[in-house]
């Protein structure tokens, strides 16, 4: 049962320390689009999203009034469309057309992105994710909201060379292609190794065949709310900031779990996964580096860095599970060094290097996120 004062709680997380619903995504499977003719391809895939998904932005903007809680985004996962796609498209000009489709019938129903524009490849490559691939750069440069994602390789599986290398091609021509908007293309592109089986998260995100014919996932952040915790307990020892961590992230899931239900109940779709992230902004307090320093870093980059990362990943995961049965293989947390300040400010500094974030991937959700390169140095 809640209490007036856990109510009171969340809404001071709400109010002053950035807690909020990052995304509502609804995945929606386009298998039986599949058609040898490409015009008819398009238009099921179009007519199938734009039934699903109609009543997607206006549910989410009324949970947002009705429970006073910060909803970001709405967004779509599609299947892979190279499984989709591959029996009418024959070339990579084919797909374009598909990437087109995809960002019209998301301007239709009003969502921030789509996702799927997606090839599964870690163990070799079919003709049509080829094809897929190698239409990325176009297809990111002629659309707007777009996400496109390519997994190379698994644990189980090892490391495709032959996609690394020609993904290493497609990131350079993705960032030339959109050069004239900051290369904005390569924001919208990942790179994945042993991607889950389902991912409902930007820009990677794919609908998974494993899953139901349409699902309903959330998407939680709230660094700045971990801060805030983590600053009562200053001083205190591990155990003490484990128990900190891991209660805050149980209380930063619970409402997550709320909006979740009440979407999957309002809009009659099944409900799939929560994914508990302390995904940063620009936001002031909102940066999982100021986390990491108040866990007692001296600076994020000095010694120490890559363990406190790990046991904040790992208190983070475990509240989550606490709280929900349903949190996502994607939950900790990211380090997207351009949309950090803290990471930023490190960065500039000197006291984050290359080198230091690449040892923080090992114990991070998602690898490395964006990289900011400083300015040489007079």
């Amino acid at each position: 049962m809640i209490n007036i004062f856990e109510a009171n709680e969340t809404n001071q997380m709400i109010d002053r320390e950035n807690l909020d619903v990052r995304t509502i995504t609804m995945g929606i499977s386009l298998l039986d689009c599949c058609d040898s003719d490409l015009d008819a391809l398009n238009e099921k895939i179009y007519r199938r999203i734009t039934t699903r998904a109609k009543d997607l932005v206006a549910v989410g903007e009324q949970i947002a009034t009705d429970f006073g809680v910060p909803i970001v985004n709405k967004r779509i996962s599609v299947t892979p469309i190279a499984l989709v796609g591959g029996c009418a498209c024959k070339r990579p000009e084919d797909f374009v057309t598909i990437a087109k489709t995809l960002d019209r019938a998301a301007d239709e129903v009003g969502v921030n992105f789509i996702g799927g524009y997606s090839a599964l490849v870690s163990k070799g490559m079919t003709a049509a994710e080829e094809n897929l691939i190698r239409s990325i750069p176009r297809a990111l440069a002629e659309t707007e909201k777009v996400c496109s994602s390519v997994n190379v390789g698994s644990t189980r599986t090892g490391l495709n060379m032959d996609a690394v290398r020609l993904m290493g091609r497609i990131v350079k021509e993705t960032a030339e292609a959109t050069k004239e908007r900051d290369s904005l293309g390569c924001a919208k592109l990942v790179v994945f190794c042993n991607a889950p089986d389902d991912n409902p998260f930007m820009a990677g995100a794919f609908h998974g065949v494993t899953e139901a014919d349409a699902i309903i996932n959330v998407g939680v952040s709230g660094p700045g709310v971990v801060k805030e915790a983590l600053k009562a307990a200053r001083g205190a020892d591990f155990e003490v900031l484990c128990e900190t961590i891991k209660k805050t992230a149980f209380k930063i899931t619970r409402v997550g779990q709320l909006v979740a239900q009440e979407a999957s109940k309002r809009l009659g779709v099944p409900f799939g996964i929560i994914d508990l992230s302390l995904a940063p902004t620009p936001a002031v307090g909102d940066s999982v580096a100021e986390i990491l320093e108040e866990i007692g870093l001296e600076r994020v980059g000095a010694p120490g860095t890559t363990a406190a990362l790990a046991m904040l990943n790992d208190q983070v995961k475990k509240g989550g599970v606490m709280a929900s049965s349903y949190v996502g293989g994607l939950s900790g947390a990211f380090i997207p060094v351009s949309e950090d300040r803290g990471m930023i400010d490190a960065v500039t500094e000197g006291a984050l290097t290359i080198e230091k974030l690449e040892a923080m991937t090992c114990v991070c959700s998602v690898g490395l996120d964006m990289i900011a390169i400083p300015p040489p140095r007079p």
